[in-house]
């Protein structure tokens, strides 16, 4: 293990009570990090070697180290209880996704409180947490596991095609697979060999895709923000295209309903508090009423990616990664959280992947740009306006001359990289 320890004194020379271990394989997460130290406690970070010299604050972070890539849980459990030999940790964090189920490992190991494995399973686990929105009357496309072979001739029997087979602990739009017949089922299942209990079947259902950004407070969901994607993500990251998200009015029949089926959600699947992000359907066919259905289909305890968190932030003034360290600071001091006022404007995003190293964005010049993207081969921008049209239709003109201008395509993958 590669260790760089940077420790960072109080103004009077002593170091914090409380200590913060960060861990994560994907660098994002600076603005928790500096809020944590803003409320005087000691962050210690925890990645990996390649992220070594990454965009982090270090100026405030008391420790960094850094370990290689594809240690077991076994490995990284060695590596943290070292560290904690010396240091007594309050809170282990997991700022990534998929470094949940191994922090959540860590705490029940060394009896820390926060989220243990069985509820994290819930919000990585796209099989359990069908299972248990199902279980609290909350709408899920019909699904099955892939473990027995009659259920699943059953299934496909009774549920029309096309359906979608998907891992069941990526993120995003990774590794999924649109089949048309039964045949197709099958022989990617033989390629799956062993590994395909890891997916589960569900039935595709056309419709418009949905995000839900939401702060939970004490099992209570205290803030919610609804936005819509343009194309489907999954269709963005198989076909190819520009990839948009906007503020939904909030006077809307859709914010209210996805409003209600989301505070429904999270406290059901055993949050009791962080930030959560959740994505929802509503299917273009109707009910048999003719009523807008709207069906759940994933869930996450984190911060969106793509830049949502940016989005949200333009959009009601609250950042999603600094109210969760709030959150976090305020249990272990026993205090309550308290939700900052928040304004109410309208942001969107507009990103794609960009044929060139540092695409030029100057030509787009209006006055709502709040927010230039600057990542590698990405082009991205974010818009804010008290009108809700105005952002949707500069979203419409930027993603038109983004595909001209920048868009490029690239195979998607079947893990995430970082």
């Amino acid at each position: 293990m590669a260790v760089e320890n940077t420790a960072r004194m109080a103004s009077d020379g002593t170091s914090g009570e409380e200590v913060i271990l960060c861990i994560t394989s994907y660098e994002k997460g600076q603005a928790f990090l500096r809020q944590v130290a803003a409320m005087g406690c000691r962050v210690i970070l925890l990645t990996i070697d390649k992220l070594h010299n990454a965009d982090w604050p270090f100026d405030i972070l008391d420790e960094v180290h850094t370990m290689p890539e594809g240690l077991t849980r076994d490995q990284i459990t060695n590596t943290v209880t070292y560290l904690a030999r010396s240091r007594k940790f309050e809170r282990i964090v997991a700022l990534d996704e998929f470094d949940m189920h191994t922090v959540a490992h860590l705490r029940e190991h060394m009896r820390i409180p926060g989220m243990g494995l069985t509820t994290t399973a819930y919000f990585r686990d796209k099989l359990a947490m069908r299972f248990e929105a199902k279980r609290a009357g909350i709408p899920v496309p019909e699904f099955t596991p892939i473990l027995n072979y009659d259920d699943l001739r059953e299934y496909m029997a009774s549920v029309p095609a096309p359906w979608v087979l998907k891992p069941r602990a990526e993120a995003s739009a990774i590794g999924i697979r649109k089949l048309h017949e039964a045949e197709q089922v099958w022989r990617t299942l033989d390629e799956l060999g062993d590994a395909q209990s890891n997916y589960l079947l569900e039935r595709f259902v056309p419709g418009d895709i949905f995000h839900v950004d939401a702060i939970t407070s004490e099992r209570r969901v205290v803030f919610s923000e609804v936005n819509r994607y343009g194309k489907p993500p999954m269709q963005v990251m198989h076909e190819g295209g520009v990839f948009t998200t906007r503020s939904v009015e909030r006077d809307s029949e859709d914010a209210k309903a996805l409003i209600a089926i989301n505070q429904k959600l999270v406290p059901a699947l055993g949050m009791v508090r962080g930030v959560s992000h959740a994505e929802y359907i509503k299917a273009h066919q109707t009910d048999e009423k003719g009523d807008a259905r709207y069906y759940f289909l994933e869930v996450a305890a984190r911060v969106g990616g793509a830049f949502i968190a940016e989005l949200v932030e333009h959009s009601t003034g609250l950042n999603l990664w600094a109210e969760w360290a709030r959150i976090e600071i305020s249990s272990l001091r026993g205090i309550p959280y308290t939700l900052p006022e928040r304004k109410f404007s309208y942001a969107g995003s507009v990103l794609c992947l960009a044929r060139t190293d540092e695409p030029d964005t100057s030509s787009f010049n209006a006055p709502e740009i709040v927010y230039r993207m600057k990542k590698k081969h990405h082009a991205g921008l974010l818009v804010e306006s008290p009108d809700p049209n105005r952002v949707a239709a500069l979203l419409e003109e930027y993603s038109r001359r983004f595909a001209e201008m920048f868009l490029a395509t690239a195979p998607v993958p079947m893990k995430p990289t970082n």
